[in-house]
């Protein structure tokens, strides 16, 4: 109950009692945190005593309702492979197919609010980063159906995410309302019958097919089942991190003030005017290029996530680190809590403020952070870390800086309530804190 009222607070205490390695009794569950970020290697060098796999398969379980194979681990090693479709040279079709759905989106809708239109701020980002997510991953729906299709699967989608932590926290689906059909009806939605409605999917998405047909026939609902969970792996942290740049930028005139700077430059120096029309093209290495920018989505992350790297103890064993022998049980976890190296002061000056230039450092990017006069590897790791970080996060942040950038560039946009919004802390140890209420905003197309 204490860790989840104030989870920073709570750690923070057992570290200035117990020091940087120490073991909590969590919700039945034994985790041994390692909080010195120049130990957080102690994950790798013990890999085969720390499993990620089983936590993997319980979320796949438990969460998806996805079967697990006798040869389960070979199809993850092939649906592994297809990640290089979002990355790497590859993200440049990605980003251009992308900007594709972007420019109709914004053209036959927002660019149409002439006048101001007030709404929710998480709702808005909801929609906008739901419909492109899904137009780019799985391809564009035909216009007669798209307002409902995109409508009711998204809709579904977020009251299925509502309940996510529940389903995790192994209480049994039963209780849980209506989960169980509402899981049924999108595993169902994903399904090829289903897709085949939708026109150009991505390679990604065509390469998935093919393995899970081979492992589990053509018709099996598994398939539709790993496509759900890619979907919701897709905007399940993208939503959050769009609301939260948005409301720091929007509450920062200097963070508004240096970014429509820097995206005016590049517009100018690539040609593109803004004018009452509506289109925009930039290549990935333009959008790299885009410093503060970056180090607003970066910052962002710094404040509100809260993924933990998580690992099963496979055996019984002495995990030997530089401050001293930890005897590890098997069955229990071991857990690393980036929120602490996040916040600590000794790494980021004022952590708790929200400073939009915190990674630049004389018009670059900074990497450079230190603790205890030592330069560190690890400062920032809102994705995880080693082999098994997100393999979307190329993506991810990609999306985001193609939204603001839109948002900022075509739109005027002023938070109309004067409230303070904190995080919900629902879903500690994964991914992006939610906000615990929604603000109002206002925007309109600018001319």
């Amino acid at each position: 109950m204490n860790f989840q009222k104030d989870p920073l607070g709570f750690i923070r205490t057992l570290q200035k009692q117990y020091g940087d390695i120490f073991t909590v009794l969590l919700g039945g569950k034994y985790i041994t945190f390692i909080l010195d970020p120049f130990q957080y290697q102690l994950l790798h060098k013990y890999h085969k005593k720390l499993s990620f796999q089983k936590l993997s398969q319980k979320i796949a379980v438990q969460v998806f309702s996805i079967k697990i194979l006798e040869n389960y681990e070979d199809l993850n090693d092939e649906l592994h492979g297809v990640y290089q479709f979002i990355q790497g040279k590859s993200l440049d079709l990605v980003l251009e197919n992308m900007l594709q759905h972007v420019n109709q989106m914004f053209e036959s809708q927002l660019l149409k609010t002439t006048s101001w239109n007030t709404t929710q701020m998480l709702t808005f980002c909801c929609s906008i980063v739901f419909e492109i997510t899904f137009t780019t991953i799985y391809g564009k729906v035909p216009t007669d159906d798209r307002k409902n299709f995109i409508n009711e699967l998204r809709d579904n989608m977020l009251k299925f995410d509502d309940k996510f932590p529940y389903l995790l926290s192994d209480i049994p689906i039963e209780l849980l309302q209506n989960v169980r059909s509402l899981r049924e009806k999108l595993i169902k939605c994903m399904m090829l019958d289903e897709l085949a409605k939708v026109s150009g999917s991505s390679e990604i998405v065509q390469k998935r097919q093919d393995i899970l047909e081979k492992y589990y026939g053509l018709k099996d609902l598994n398939i539709g089942a790993h496509h759900f969970a890619l979907l919701w792996a897709s905007i399940a942290n993208s939503i959050p991190v769009m609301f939260w740049a948005m409301y720091y930028v929007l509450r920062h005139p200097e963070a508004m003030e240096a970014l429509h700077d820097e995206i005016d430059h590049l517009l100018q120096s690539t040609g593109q005017k803004k004018g009452s029309g509506f289109f925009i093209h930039l290549t990935r290495e333009q959008l790299d290029s885009l410093v503060c920018l970056e180090s607003v989505i970066l910052e962002t992350l710094r404040l509100c996530s809260y993924s933990s790297a998580i690992r099963f103890v496979e055996e019984d064993f002495v995990l030997s680190s530089e401050t001293g022998d930890c005897c590890l049980r098997k069955g229990d976890m071991v857990a690393i809590f980036p929120p602490a190296i996040h916040s600590d002061p000794e790494v980021f000056e004022a952590p708790e403020e929200f400073r939009f230039d915190r990674f630049m450092e004389d018009s670059k990017k900074k990497t450079s952070f230190y603790k205890r006069g030592k330069k560190l590897k690890f400062y920032l790791i809102p994705f995880g870390i080693g082999a098994t970080k997100c393999p979307g996060r190329f993506l991810a942040i990609m999306e985001i800086k193609l939204l603001l950038l839109v948002l900022l560039t075509y739109f005027d946009l002023q938070i109309i309530e004067n409230k303070s919004v904190k995080l919900n802390y629902t879903r500690l140890f994964f991914g992006i804190q939610h906000p615990n209420s929604d603000i109002l905003f206002r925007y309109k197309a600018k001319f």
